[in-house]
């Protein structure tokens, strides 16, 4: 097996570890084998569209996620390192309102798979960072929504330094108390 799968306290969200074969003249990795996927991490997902961003220390992004079009996320960082969350918003989950955090970085190559029914956001660590994902669906700006990053009914322990720098709809994003969720 080329990657190491583990569960994270969230059981539906899983922290990816790809083996690495490195020497001298640097390293390789598989950051994708959809056999290995679906085999060791969720069954019958199809990718349809691989999403690049680059932002700031300091910047935060999300909680984001879709009502309608849900999308499943395959998350890993390039440049950088990142505090990576996902929160169950699925109403019908004994998990509800539940949030795991794991540093991604490129130096320690891991993944976080995050399904859909989670929202999804992220903390730079670094002076900048590049974030790669793949979505299980496209991007409807209608069908998303942003759950605020400060909730305390959610109580996410972000490693802040000071303010986040946030997008508008980041800051405007709603309590999960007031949010449209999944049943």
């Amino acid at each position: 097996m080329a990657i190491q799968v583990t569960p994270t306290a969230l059981p539906e969200v899983k922290i990816i570890e790809p083996k690495v074969f490195g020497d001298a003249r640097g390293f390789f990795f598989e950051s994708f084998n959809a056999r290995e996927f679906d085999e060791h991490v969720a069954p019958d997902i199809d990718f349809v569209q691989d999403n690049h961003s680059r932002s700031a220390r300091g910047v935060l992004r999300g909680l984001h996620y879709q009502v309608q079009q849900p999308q499943g996320k395959l998350v890993r960082v390039v440049e950088g390192e990142v505090f990576d969350v996902a929160v169950d918003i699925r109403k019908s989950s004994p998990n509800f309102g539940n949030w795991v955090g794991v540093n991604l970085s490129a130096e320690n190559k891991r993944q976080l798979w995050v399904p859909a029914g989670f929202a999804h956001g992220f903390l730079v660590l670094s002076e900048s960072a590049e974030f790669l994902y793949k979505t299980t669906d496209y991007w409807y700006p209608n069908f998303e929504r942003s759950i605020v990053w400060s909730d305390p009914d959610i109580g996410i322990e972000w490693p802040l330094d000071g303010e986040p720098v946030l997008a508008a709809k980041d800051a405007s994003g709603q309590r999960l108390s007031d949010a449209e969720v999944f049943a």
